[in-house]
């Protein structure tokens, strides 16, 4: 898929046969990804079966970090899983740079420090710890393994295939002063906690350099189970300065093929109401597009 030559026919072998035969049939393997960093996966999951498939994942979002993360800088990953952005932003940031991890499951936690070591990186601080707004315990179910990234607090009624407790405290408090000085960007992937992460992240938004942009994956309906409003984390963000920019994605696996041919997407401003999963850009820079 990722090496034999042309682009015709890779769409639809990978949406009508090769996902779901990875998915179903797992491989475990040592992978080198796009960046040519390396990845210990296992296919069943839909993350780690990606980078197999295609060698990245997000390539809208990795390409948007590359254009941002310099060295020196610091990257923060809320919901950094098995590192696939932790450890794109350790190259990227050099030794100068510094990256804080926090994933709050402690198996996506071993797995993203293994990460870290395959790829000789010691600029990555990984805290297995989850991202609130107070210090409490959280709750964590995981419907299934076939998407690990799903792990979540948002209430759900069906049958579960796993769960964890997590002490959870508010980024600020999970960062040391060097690291907020220093944060270029802030990703934060927590499947529907967007609104309380927001939240505790408030108090240090004037803290942050002015460049200091942060990227939200918006949930509405699983932010809506936990009482949360996508238009209160947007207005905490606009009292702070920040405008909302839309950035492409799309999880399809057929859409990989064509996104990773062509140049990434921009995020372009947002206009109108949030109603579904999106990946937003918060920026001071105030524009129609982002550089």
């Amino acid at each position: 898929m990722r090496h034999a030559p042309g682009t015709v026919g890779k769409a639809a072998l990978a949406e009508r046969w090769l996902n779901a035969h990875l998915r179903d049939r797992p491989r475990r393997a040592v992978v080198e990804v796009r960046s040519g960093d390396r990845f210990a996966v296992d296919t069943q999951d839909l993350i780690q079966r990606y980078l197999y498939l295609f060698g990245a994942w997000e390539p809208h979002l990795t390409g948007w970090l590359r254009r941002r993360l310099r060295p020196g800088d610091c990257f923060v990953d809320v919901g950094a899983n098995i590192g696939v952005f932790s450890v794109l932003a350790a190259g990227l940031v050099g030794e100068r740079g510094r990256v804080v991890a926090v994933e709050a499951s402690p198996d996506l936690h071993r797995r993203l420090e293994h990460n870290a070591r395959l790829n000789g990186l010691g600029n990555i601080r990984a805290l297995n710890a989850a991202v609130s707004d107070r210090t409490r315990t959280l709750t964590f179910t995981l419907a299934s393994s076939r998407n690990t990234g799903a792990n979540s607090i948002v209430p759900y009624d069906g049958p579960v295939e796993s769960s964890f407790e997590a002490e959870a405290r508010t980024l600020p408090e999970l960062l040391d002063p060097a690291e907020i000085a220093t944060a270029r960007v802030i990703k934060i992937d927590v499947e529907g906690a967007e609104g309380s992460v927001v939240r505790g992240l408030a108090p240090m938004l004037d803290a942050l350099r002015p460049d200091a942009e942060i990227t939200v994956e918006v949930a509405p309906e699983r932010m809506a189970r936990l009482g949360d409003r996508v238009e209160e984390l947007l207005g905490v963000m606009r009292d702070a300065g920040f405008h909302a920019y839309r950035l492409a994605n799309d999880y399809a696996p057929g859409s990989y093929p064509p996104a990773l041919r062509g140049a990434p997407r921009a995020p372009v401003r947002r206009r109108g109401p949030v109603t579904g999963e999106c990946d937003l850009i918060f920026s001071r820079v105030d524009a129609e597009r982002l550089p």
